[in-house]
C-alpha cells in the first residue's frame, strides 16, 4: 500500500505529540506535527491524505484552517479534534466539510485511530473506483485527453458537455499552456459535427499582410502571387468548426470583417464577387481578458459580444491542486508506454517538488518536465533530483552576470538565509538540499548568517 500521510495540528506539543506516536505504530503512516493553524496551511503542498485538526488554536480558529484546507484541496478529510462539547460548533464545522467531530477525553487516540482507518479505507476504494473508470472509460470522451478531478476543471467538463449539444459560440479564455485547443478539439469531436473539419488558425501565427487571404480564400491573380485560386480556413470548416485562437490579436480592420462573416454566415474571397455561404461552428481562445481589451480599445465591442457565447475558463496549473500529480502520472504513463520504457512511479519527495512549483508553462510545462524526468532518472522511480525546471520566467537579473556556479550557488542560499531569518531547516527544504551543505558552506566561509 501506499504511504498514508497525516497532519496532527494541536497547540499542546505533548499531546500532540501522544497523537503522533499512536498512529505512527502503523508502518504506513507517515505522521507530522504541527502547532499552529499556519504551519498546517504553509505545508499543504505536501498534499496531507488527511488532518487531524485542534479546533482551538493560537493564531486561528478551527473554522478559519478548516476553509483554508478546503480552499487548497476540498478532498483532504479533517478531523476536528475539540475539548468543548459544543454541538452546535460540531455541526457547524461538519457543514462545512469536516470529516468528523472528536471531543478530546481518554478515547480520543482510538477514535482517532479508527477514524484515519476508515479514511484510508474509503481513500483506497476511491482509488480502485477511478482505475475501474479508466480501464472502461470515463462517462466524457473528453476526459481522455482532459484529465484532472478539481473542482475548476469539472466545471469545465459541465460547461464543455453543454457546448456539445448546440452550435453555440464557445470562447475559451486561461494561460498559455492550459490546453484551449485541446477543449476546442473535445467539444468538437463530441458534437454532431465530429465527423466534418476541425480546423485550426492561430492567429499570431500568420503574417498580418496575408491572413485575410488565409481565413477568407482568394481568386486567381487578387494580389501578386496568388498564382491559384486558394480556399480559405473559413470555407474549410464548412459543416465542421473553425478555432480561432489568439484571437485578442487581430487588428481593428480584421475584427470588422470577422464581424460581418459571423453576421451574415458568408464569406467572399479576396479579389473575387462571389458569395460563398457557410455553416460553421465557431471557437476563439485568448490569454487576453477581452474584457479589458474592449475598455482599452483594442477590441470591437460588438464583436466582444458576438464572440462571447459560452465562456469556458480553463484554470491555471498552479491553481488546481492535486490534478498536478495525476497530469504527472498520466504524461509519465503515456511516455513510457511511447517509448518502450518500464513503468515508472514518483517518489513522495518529487511529488512535493511537483506540487511546490508554479508552473508559469502550465500543463505544457509539466509535460515537459515529466517527460525530462523520465529519461533522467536511473531507477524505476523518478525522484527530486531528477526533475529540473527550465521555466523562462525562472531566469532574474542575476543570472545576467558572468559567475560560476559555485558563486550561484552561494548567492541562492544566501537569498534564501535572510528571506527565512537564518532557518537552516527550512532553508533546505525549500532549496531541497541537505542541511549538512548549508553547515558546510558556513564552515568553509562560502556563506555568512544574516
Amino acid at each position: 500500500m501506499e504511504s498514508f500521510k497525516i497532519f496532527i495540528v494541536e497547540d499542546d506539543r505533548l499531546y500532540g505529540e501522544l497523537l503522533a506516536f499512536n498512529l505512527s505504530l502503523n508502518p504506513d503512516y507517515e505522521v507530522e506535527l504541527f502547532t499552529t493553524g499556519q504551519e498546517c496551511v504553509s505545508n499543504l503542498y505536501k498534499n496531507p491524505s488527511a488532518i487531524s485538526l485542534d479546533y482551538s488554536l493560537p493564531d486561528m480558529t478551527g473554522f478559519e484552517v478548516l476553509e483554508k484546507i478546503k480552499k487548497y484541496n476540498p478532498e483532504i478529510p479533517v478531523v476536528i479534534v475539540s475539548g468543548q462539547e459544543d454541538v452546535s460548533t460540531a455541526v457547524g464545522l461538519l457543514k462545512k466539510g469536516a470529516y468528523d467531530y472528536i471531543v478530546k477525553d481518554e478515547d480520543t487516540k482510538d477514535r482517532l485511530w479508527n477514524c484515519m482507518k476508515n479514511i484510508r479505507e474509503n481513500l483506497s476504494l476511491k482509488k480502485e473506483i477511478l482505475e475501474l473508470k479508466e480501464e472502461i472509460g470515463k462517462k466524457y470522451e473528453f476526459t481522455s485527453v482532459i484529465k484532472g478531478n478539481s473542482p475548476s476543471i469539472q466545471k469545465a467538463f459541465r460547461l464543455m458537455e453543454k457546448a456539445t449539444k448546440t452550435n453555440i459560440t464557445v470562447s475559451i479564455s486561461g494561460e498559455t499552456g492550459t490546453g484551449k485547443e485541446l477543449v476546442a478539439k473535445a467539444i468538437h469531436y463530441n458534437s454532431d459535427r465530429a465527423k466534418k473539419p476541425f480546423v485550426a488558425v492561430n492567429m499570431t501565427a500568420i503574417p498580418r499582410e496575408l491572413i485575410e487571404s488565409e481565413l477568407f480564400g482568394h481568386e486567381k491573380g487578387a494580389f501578386t502571387g496568388a498564382a491559384i485560386r486558394r480556399i480559405g480556413k473559413f470555407e474549410e470548416a464548412h459543416k465542421g468548426t473553425i478555432f480561432l485562437d489568439e484571437i485578442a490579436e487581430m487588428d481593428l480592420s480584421l475584427q470588422s470583417k470577422i464581424l460581418r462573416v459571423l453576421q451574415e454566415k458568408e464569406v467572399t474571397r479576396v479579389g473575387g464577387n462571389q458569395v460563398i455561404k457557410l455553416d460553421v461552428r465557431v471557437i476563439v481562445a485568448t490569454h487576453k481578458n477581452l474584457a479589458e481589451e474592449v475598455k482599452k480599445g483594442n477590441f470591437r465591442e460588438d464583436l466582444y459580444y458576438r464572440l462571447l457565447g459560452l465562456p469556458i475558463e480553463l484554470p491555471p496549473l498552479r491553481e488546481r491542486g492535486n490534478d498536478i500529480l495525476i497530469l504527472a502520472k498520466y504524461f509519465v504513463d503515456e511516455f513510457c508506454k511511447e517509448n518502450k520504457l518500464p513503468k515508472l512511479t514518483f517518489t513522495q519527495a518529487a511529488q512535493e517538488k511537483l506540487m511546490k512549483y508554479p508552473f508559469p508553462g502550465n500543463v505544457r510545462e509539466l509535460k515537459a518536465v515529466v517527460e525530462l524526468a523520465s529519461v533522467m532518472t536511473n531507477n524505476n522511480y523518478i525522484d527530486a533530483e531528477d526533475i529540473t525546471f527550465n521555466s523562462a520566467s525562472q531566469t532574474t537579473d542575476f543570472l545576467l552576470e558572468e559567475n560560476t556556479l559555485r558563486t550561484y550557488i552561494q548567492q541562492i542560499v544566501s537569498h534564501y538565509l535572510k528571506k527565512y531569518d537564518n532557518n537552516i531547516v527550512l532553508v533546505a527544504q525549500k532549496l531541497d538540499i541537505g542541511k549538512s551543505t548549508i553547515y558546510r558552506m558556513l564552515k568553509n566561509g562560502e556563506i555568512e548568517l544574516n
